[in-house]
């Protein structure tokens, strides 16, 4: 098959990775550094598997800026451009998905369009009437950021939003370029992959936001938050995974989705979906007012991505935190190796580490690393297994 993927993030990178295997595969992005580091056999996203299998594995995968030459020989196109909640709107930004749909067709009306960007429910069947076609088939991705690669290698199930010859194959590529057998596959309607998509997301976000509202009882009570999670995991109905309390839940996904979600419920009834919205929100007021009340002179942000082994900090509940401080007019400096500018929010940014700790007087943990335990008297942190 000849397969090209536009947009080479966590979705992206990983998608055509896995299947450039067995498959010839065109990545396709704007950004020339990023197209350089992949022929270059380079990730340009920090994911221990897919540097591994980009530095060892024969893959032939080639990456492109050049549009005509990514899409004019395609079987198969994948979209995985990012695609933003716009809060003024309430709704999906889907722009992107839109445009290249269109230029896709343009220049080739024969490859079958696999969106695989996060989109409203009800996106993909609107496109398919728009251009007369069946040949438009939203797959939704669950890829943790950091091991995009190996969530792919190791799928917990495939979804792909159609039942046609297209869709099974597409469905079979994937499986083919895992590693791992006997792989859950699901052929739905496009507009149900679109709900499980969100469904997924925000299920996870109430679980992220059960634990936190949790943890806020036994940090106000004065309790001890790790017995009460350990006691409540061993109910085999609810595990001992995905309960490590944080500053909120954030990234690129559960965010938007959530908000995506309960912008779909707008004339349905519910409680729930918005509660998971708001209780984000609250946690995040109730970490700020926690660190207020420490009255601290100059406050350090260790990090403001979510979690260990992580290069991304969009929508990071961190930087809601941050924007409360700042707006209560608390100094506040940030240690981030991924910024390279002074400054953030109009804040100061020390990625000496040594400075950065000498330079706070009281430091805020989403994630505990090494880095920091020498500090830890100072450090005000919600983290009680050292782990995301």
């Amino acid at each position: 098959m000849n397969i090209t993927v536009v947009g080479t993030g966590y979705v992206g990178l990983s998608n055509a990775v896995i299947l450039a295997q067995k498959n010839r595969v065109m990545a396709l992005d704007i950004l020339q550094d990023k197209v350089d580091m992949i022929n270059e056999r380079k990730s340009p996203i920090t994911d221990p598997e897919l540097e591994q299998y980009m530095r060892e594995e024969h893959l032939t995968l080639k990456a492109t800026t050049d549009f005509g030459e990514a899409v004019e020989s395609a079987d198969y196109v994948i979209i995985a451009t990012p695609t933003n909640y716009d809060e003024e709107e309430d709704f999906f930004d889907t722009y992107s998905v839109e445009t290249l749909v269109e230029r896709i067709f343009e220049l080739n009306t024969q490859p079958t369009i696999i969106i695989k960007s996060t989109v409203p429910v009800g996106f993909t069947e609107g496109l398919r009437e728009k251009y007369g076609t069946n040949r438009i088939i939203f797959s939704p991705e669950f890829l943790r950021e950091g091991r995009a690669l190996y969530d792919n290698l190791y799928p917990s199930r495939i979804v792909v939003g159609d039942q046609s010859k297209e869709a099974e194959t597409f469905a079979k590529l994937l499986v083919e370029g895992a590693t791992s057998e006997n792989i859950p596959v699901l052929l739905t309607n496009s507009t149900e992959a679109e709900a499980i998509k969100l469904f997924a997301n925000t299920y996870l976000a109430m679980r992220v936001a059960f634990f936190n509202e949790l943890d806020t009882y036994a940090e106000v009570r004065g309790l001890d938050t790790k017995q009460i999670v350990e006691g409540v995991g061993l109910d085999p109905r609810i595990g001992d995974h995905y309960n490590n309390p944080s500053f909120g839940y954030g990234g690129y996904c559960l965010p938007k989705d959530t908000k995506q979600l309960l912008a779909n419920y707008n004339d349905v009834p519910n409680n729930m979906m918005k509660a998971i919205v708001e209780s984000n929100q609250t946690r995040k007021d109730h970490i700020t007012n926690q660190i207020l009340r420490q009255s601290p002179k100059v406050v350090g942000i260790y990090r403001l991505v979510m979690k260990t082994n992580a290069d991304n900090f969009r929508d990071s509940a961190v930087l809601g935190v941050m924007e409360k401080l700042l707006n209560n007019g608390v100094e506040v400096i940030v240690y981030e190796p991924s910024i390279m500018s002074a400054y953030i929010m109009g804040a100061d940014v020390e990625n000496n580490l040594e400075k950065f700790k000498k330079s706070s007087d009281f430091v805020i943990a989403n994630r505990i690393t090494d880095e920091i335990t020498d500090i830890l008297d100072k450090v005000y942190t919600r983290d009680i297994y050292h782990r995301d």
